[in-house]
């Protein structure tokens, strides 16, 4: 058992970290206000970007790979560092999932905030990420070149 434990340890998955800014964060395509950015930052962009901050205890497996687990899964929902590349029907969509996500009390994820206190949004951040996110869907409703109908399956 300890021979296992002590291999697992050099079998570590990449890392999610980008050196720069995505040339598709939201930020490029949308306004993002400080305040916003923070929220965003504290506790989204872990999960949902293309830049994860790792704690201590990343380093350590198989922590890493749960870990790694929920930031491709995060990233595959919703990605603030590739949002702009997403046609407009689906950027439009997940802006709606993040206000429903975050009304239902299902993000950020109850084990996430068990470790980042930080993340733990007050109803004044929530309120404001809601009323921000809000806002860039009326804008995308307002501009007539946007097709925001959501292609039929085939």
């Amino acid at each position: 058992m300890l021979a296992v434990s002590l291999i697992i340890q050099f079998i570590r998955p990449e890392k999610n970290i980008s050196d720069s800014l995505s040339a598709n964060d939201i930020s490029t395509q949308y306004d993002v206000p400080e305040n916003v950015k923070s929220i965003l930052t504290k506790a989204c962009a872990d999960c949902h970007s293309n830049n994860t901050v790792y704690p201590w205890y990343s380093n350590f497996q198989p922590i890493a790979w749960i870990l790694e687990h929920h930031v491709v899964d995060g990233k595959m929902h919703f990605n603030l560092s590739e949002f702009a590349s997403y046609e407009a029907w689906k950027s439009h969509h997940k802006l709606e999932e993040l206000e429903e996500e975050i009304e239902k009390r299902k993000m950020p994820l109850d084990e996430y905030v068990l470790i980042h206190k930080e993340a733990d949004l007050t109803a004044e951040e929530k309120a404001t990420l809601i009323s921000w996110s809000k806002g860039i869907r009326d804008q995308m409703a307002s501009d007539s070149t946007l097709d925001l109908a959501m292609p039929k399956r085939k």
